[in-house]
């Protein structure tokens, strides 16, 4: 009996995708050869902690690199070869062609199955003066961050601009900051972090300028001079060095040499099995089109977890266990400085986008019971469609497990589960870790109520215009806290003394209760709406809030503000 020929798998790209293939690949294949190509001086290393190295949170840059090639030949048998880059794909005879970086020797390697994961480039502007200069840097391996830590150094700089506001050029930001380094923030967008919405990036943007980071919004970069970087405004910023983290594009010019068909985004076009248009390539990682599991719709993901999942489900059809991946959902969690900021699912400006229908519920508990040590506000944001009840997205910002909260919705996501059933979804409690009724089923709660028609509710970023509309606020917190700060022109009446004084608020127009969190105002509108009141709503949010909400506009802008003082806890 003639014995099979092993199977050739040749992987292009390591780090989290191809080094997690090549894994999983020698777990189903024992017999196999295993070639992974990395153009690279590092195979695998853990670029989600690359900002982390410059602020010695990571100590050493060598715990960056997970595992060397010598240790993928010991441990299974897997040829890692670093600086070699794939340059061209001979779809017809299965062979790609192979540059050896260091000696600039070419040959051709065959395959019985190719895998792509080359992953996306930082975008670099070609057209942008300045863009080429040597203290002008980007963060995508190892060997970046070194470079940049190693020039900071060198040069003693201590001022850096930050070009970007999404995940890597927040983390390098609080990095930096870290390190000792005066840091500008720029970005063209009016707030960081595009996964929330506006009224919660607020939260970010107080935390990052009270952390003494120059934060500059609505902005984007013009040219950038040797000292220091000039804004589309003509503003300059001073700068000893730039950090460029305006986005990635996928890496897809090997797959469009070789005819492989590229998706609406321009990223490669896989299906579930994570299989190209050649039915002898795979592709994962952030340089293929993937589709959101809510709407359907092709978008590109450039996340680690997602990365993973499709490495396994490639290398696991490969290999011949049928094996599929579902949509994603764009879970992901990030710290600035104290605050912990995690979101998952639809923003309200996609949903907007969408024609999708959603309604808010928006609570502010503590993370934990409020009377033991460390207890902090958790700011939460729910969206879910009207009608149905279904939960559509949610975001979460604060001290506390943000990640936690978050994680339990992405869960409900995945089971199209609705606002009722996470009202009453059992979770673990302790006081050291979350109150009874933790924040994820409040917010529920809160969403069953004003679909019961209990109350109405108006979120807090919506105080400023009723405000110069003239609406009747009345603040129902006690007269101590009331004096502490408060809405201009609100009234104070307590909900110890509501009952009493309800004479003294006027049935003819809308009235907004506000307190510190919207929980005791919540009880003033039952209060008021079984008493003969009809127009009645809840400022979600309320006071605290507002306070972080409009602190960083009025500051930047120097607009009038609407509270006498700001209560952040």
């Amino acid at each position: 009996m003639k014995t099979p020929q092993p199977r050739n798998y040749l992987i292009v790209g390591g780090v989290a995708g191809g080094a997690s293939i090549a894994a999983r690949l020698r777990r189903l294949d024992e017999s196999a050869r295993i070639t992974m190509l990395e153009r690279g001086r590092d195979v695998s290393f853990s670029n989600c902690a690359l900002p982390y190295f410059l602020s010695r949170e990571v100590e050493d840059a060598e715990s960056l690199k997970l595992v060397d090639p010598e240790t993928f030949h010991q441990r299974y048998r897997i040829s890692a070869l670093t600086h070699h880059e794939a340059m061209r794909i001979d779809r017809a005879g299965r062979r790609v062609l192979v540059r050896d970086l260091v000696s600039g020797r070419e040959r051709e390697l065959p395959y019985d199955t190719l895998f792509l994961s080359p992953g996306a480039s930082p975008i670099l502007p070609s057209g942008l003066p300045g863009i080429r200069q040597p203290h002008v840097f980007s963060v995508r391996n190892v060997e970046d961050v070194e470079r940049i830590d190693r020039y900071l150094r060198q040069h003693d700089i201590r001022q850096v601009a930050v070009i970007g506001g999404g995940f890597i050029g927040v983390e390098v930001m609080e990095n930096l900051v870290e390190a000792g380094i005066k840091v500008s923030l720029i970005d063209q967008a009016p707030q960081v972090m595009l996964p929330f919405d506006e009224d919660m990036a607020q939260f970010l943007h107080k935390e990052i300028v009270d952390c003494g980071v120059e934060l500059i919004l609505d902005d984007g970069l013009d040219s950038i001079q040797p000292d220091g970087v000039t804004l589309k405004s003509g503003r300059t910023v001073s700068a000893g060095a730039v950090i460029m983290a305006i986005g990635v594009r996928p890496e897809t010019m090997l797959a469009q040499q070789a005819g492989l068909e590229l998706g609406q985004t321009g990223a490669i076009l896989v299906d579930e099995r994570m299989q190209t248009s050649d039915p002898h390539i795979y592709a994962v990682g952030d340089a293929v089109e993937v589709r959101s599991l809510q709407t359907g719709q092709p978008t590109r993901l450039a996340l680690a977890g997602p990365a993973l999942r499709q490495a396994r489900v490639a290398a696991n059809n490969a290999a011949g266990l049928p094996d599929r991946v579902q949509g994603v959902l764009g879970a992901s969690v990030l710290r600035v400085f104290s605050l912990n900021a995690a979101s998952v699912g639809l923003n309200e400006r996609q949903c907007q986008a969408l024609g999708q229908p959603y309604a808010l519920s928006f609570v502010s508990p503590m993370d934990k019971v409020g009377i033991m040590p460390g207890a902090m506000p958790l700011f939460f944001k729910l969206l879910y469609e009207p009608e149905s009840g279904r939960v559509l997205g949610a975001q979460a910002i604060g001290r506390g497990g943000a990640d936690k909260r978050v994680d339990v919705v992405a869960t409900l996501l995945r089971f199209g589960g609705t606002v009722k059933d996470l009202a009453t979804l059992e979770l673990a409690y302790s006081p050291v870790f979350s109150t009874a009724r933790d924040v994820v089923n409040q917010a529920a709660l809160s969403a069953c109520d004003v679909r019961e028609g209990l109350v109405d509710t108006v979120m807090f970023s919506k105080a400023r215009t009723l405000h110069q509309q003239g609406a009747l606020f009345v603040d129902v917190r006690e007269e101590d806290e009331f004096e502490l700060g408060h809405i201009k022109g609100a009234v104070n009446i307590p909900l110890s003394r509501l009952r009493e004084r309800m004479g003294e608020i006027p049935r003819d127009r809308p009235v907004y209760l506000h307190c510190r969190s919207g929980q005791r105002s919540y009880n003033a509108a039952r209060v008021l709406l079984q008493s003969g009141w009809e127009r009645v709503y809840n400022l979600a949010g309320s006071y605290m809030a507002l306070s972080w909400h409009e602190f960083y506009h009025d500051q930047v802008s120097g607009r009038e503000p609407i509270l006498t003082d700001y209560q952040f806890d």
